[in-house]
Order: C-alpha cells, then sequence, then structure tokens
C-alpha cells in the first residue's frame, strides 16, 4: 500500500514530465521558459519532500 505522500510525489513527477514535454514542441520565449521553470520547481520540490533531514524554508 503507497502512502499518499507518494502518491502525490508520483503525480508531481508526472505534472514535471508533462510540463517539459509541452516545452519541447514550443518555440524559446515567455511561456516556454514558464513551462520550464514550474517544471523545475516542481522537481525540486519532489526532491524535499523525498528527504527526511529536510525542513521546510522560514
Amino acid at each position: 500500500m503507497f502512502k499518499q505522500s507518494s502518491i502525490f510525489q508520483y503525480r508531481l513527477e508526472d505534472e514535471a514530465i508533462d510540463l517539459r514535454k509541452q516545452a519541447e514542441g514550443m518555440a524559446h520565449g515567455g511561456r516556454r521558459n514558464e513551462l520550464l521553470l514550474i517544471a523545475s520547481r516542481i522537481e525540486t520540490s519532489v526532491k524535499w519532500l523525498d528527504s527526511p533531514g529536510l525542513r521546510a524554508p522560514t
């Protein structure tokens, strides 16, 4: 049985992959950069969730 947080992490990872795929087909510019930035932030969040020793930013 998966923990709810694990399922959430998988959903976040899938979202980051989808955003990067969307960005691949776009010309360089504002919207593409925005999608890549969001994907990067999601990936950072997943790493943070997966690291038991880290604390939330204050």
